[in-house]
């Protein structure tokens, strides 16, 4: 049997050299236009402490509020500067690694946000692994059975994972498979390293739970992008040559279509590294969206704005990531660089 020539493929015929100096250099130019995102980030990151109300100092000191205490610690801090000094010095103690002290448990945040990047990571982890299990293969299947019982019933689905709010469908997972079934601990959080089995354990379901939401974004996207791919000239080629269904569908089609899969997929990892402020705070695990709702509360600034730097640098990274991606897997954009 012959096979259809694809538009482009995964891999260069043989004997071709690759040359990826271009695609170097595109990264680099990326990097630096990740730079002025990454000064609006913390220019907004900085003016979070001024848009919040209240004021910690008077938190921090104490019923008796001594106003000799209130300045020394204004003077600590650097509150008594102009706000134009304090962003400055803020910027350059960031870029060596200091993200201030937490004026709550007066811990540098740098290891909070250190203590608190791996939980979020798993959840993130195991979130996506859940939605692309999900939500691509039904993706797939809701394409290739366009217009029958299966796409509606997929897209039905898809519709009931966007409009379900977590919060609820969390507490519903607690009290049938908690409560009453018993199978899984209903809160809490085990690093993983220290006991791998209960870690997962009380990360199931609130991976499942983030899970969901994002299969059903995956599987519109999966199923717009493999319906795009299907149209095409040389998939009907293909299968006038007499390539088999399953080659056409799996080799030729969903190869193509990965690229969109690719760059969504990348950007929903980023907003999971941000935190998932109501799931964690159902299943008490002790992640970014719990820590930074927790640094509101108590008008925490400096963990409010290490955590929104970091979470800004991993959206800008996670994009990059996606970029990287789609050159490596589309030689046609490699050739325009």
């Amino acid at each position: 049997r012959l096979e259809a020539k694809l538009p482009y493929s995964a891999a260069s015929p043989p004997g071709e050299r690759q040359d990826f100096q271009p695609m170097y250099t595109y990264i680099g130019k990326r990097l630096l236009l990740a730079i002025p995102t990454l000064i609006i980030i913390s220019i907004f990151a900085f003016s979070l402490q001024k848009l919040l109300p209240g004021d910690p100092i008077l938190a921090m000191a104490g019923e008796e509020r001594d106003p000799q205490v209130l300045e020394l610690l204004r003077d600590k801090y650097r509150l008594n500067d102009p706000v134009i000094v304090q962003y400055f010095y803020w910027v350059g103690s960031a870029l060596r690694g200091d993200f201030g002290i937490s004026l709550r448990t007066n811990q540098p945040v740098l290891s909070l946000i250190a203590e608190k990047l791996p939980v979020t990571i798993q959840l993130a982890v195991m979130a996506m692994t859940f939605a692309l299990a999900i939500g691509v293969p039904i993706g797939i299947i809701a394409a290739v059975r366009k217009n029958t019982a299966v796409d509606y019933i997929a897209n039905v689905v898809a519709l009931s994972g966007l409009s379900v709010p977590n919060f609820w469908m969390g507490i519903m997972l607690i009290l049938l498979v908690s409560v009453k079934l018993g199978w899984l601990p209903a809160s809490g959080y085990e690093p993983f390293f220290k006991d791998p089995l209960r870690s997962l354990q009380t990360m199931i379901m609130p991976a499942f739970v983030l899970g969901l939401a994002l299969a059903a974004t995956l599987m519109r996207h999966t199923r717009s992008s493999m319906l795009t791919v299907l149209s095409a000239d040389y998939i009907r080629t293909a299968r006038a040559k007499g390539v088999s269904e399953r080659s056409v569908i799996l080799r030729h089609t969903f190869r193509n279509a990965l690229l969109p899969i690719i760059t969504m997929t990348a950007l929903l990892f980023g907003e999971l590294l941000a935190g998932a402020v109501l799931t964690e705070q159902i299943f008490t695990i002790p992640g970014f969206g719990k820590l930074i709702v927790d640094a509101v509360f108590n008008r925490d600034y400096a963990v409010v704005q290490g955590v929104v730097l970091c979470t800004g640098a991993g959206f800008i990274l996670m994009n990059l990531v996606a970029d990287v991606l789609s050159i490596l897997l589309n030689p046609r954009m490699r050739a325009t660089l």
